[in-house]
């Protein structure tokens, strides 16, 4: 397990998500219109150069890694955010009521990209729903909360795009999405991981309230080709 958690990118890429990326030698990347997340097979200095050679194309990348690194030329930082993963610990199948929970398609996309665009629960492009199984909330017509799946190495599965309209907050809604993909996934015979922000308590101890654990530190590494 802490192989495979320490490094998702690399590992999902290998495993159920081989379809929506790239690997290269020790290097691995999603396509940009898919997730701008890449990852190295082994240690983040060594494999990083290379890393750089292999994308064939300009568009940043966030880099993921249990690692802690100064980022090395070529590479040109825009930012690094420290981040959390947590681990689902808690009761098998939680039940979960709330409002219906409509499955989300190519035809919602707009009204998704425009929802995660205002509560920025992290990135999501123009084809991010082919990592599947997004489930929203509506109401009057109007996508107002949603969660789905992204990385999805052997053995796991990230929860991601967790959200709510600010106008719906305080009604259960993320936490009954968030406990309707725990129970898909613990159904699927594998384990709810998640990722979140470091800074952001509210969420961390929502989730632990839900009954993840934080299991180790992660990093996001904003990065882009240096043309300068």
């Amino acid at each position: 397990m802490k192989q495979i958690l320490d490094n998702p990118v690399w590992y999902a890429l290998n495993a159920h998500n081989d379809a929506l990326g790239q690997v290269s030698g020790g290097s691995c990347w999603f396509r940009p219109e898919v997730s701008p997340f890449a990852g190295v097979e082994g240690a983040a200095l060594e494999g990083l150069p290379a890393l750089y050679e292999a994308i064939p194309f300009d568009n940043h990348v966030i880099f993921v890694s249990n690692e802690n690194v100064a980022i090395p030329l070529p590479w040109k930082l825009m930012a690094a955010v420290p981040g959390n993963q947590m681990i689902y610990k808690g009761p098998a199948f939680p039940a979960s009521e709330g409002p219906l929970a409509v499955p989300l398609t190519t035809e919602h996309v707009a009204e998704m990209v425009a929802l995660t665009s205002l509560t920025n629960p992290g990135p999501f492009e123009t084809e991010t729903i082919r990592f599947g199984h997004y489930e929203g909330i509506f109401d009057n017509g109007k996508l107002v909360a949603m969660a789905g799946q992204r990385m999805h190495p052997e053995g796991f599965a990230e929860i991601s795009a967790v959200c709510t309209h600010p106008g719906h907050l305080g009604k259960g809604y993320a936490r009954h999405l968030l406990l309707r993909q725990v129970n898909r996934i613990q159904q699927a015979g594998e384990v709810p991981i998640l990722h979140v922000k470091a800074d952001n308590a509210r969420a961390i101890g929502v989730y632990e309230s839900l009954g993840f654990e934080i299991r180790t530190e992660i990093f996001f590494y904003v990065l882009k080709k240096n043309t300068d």
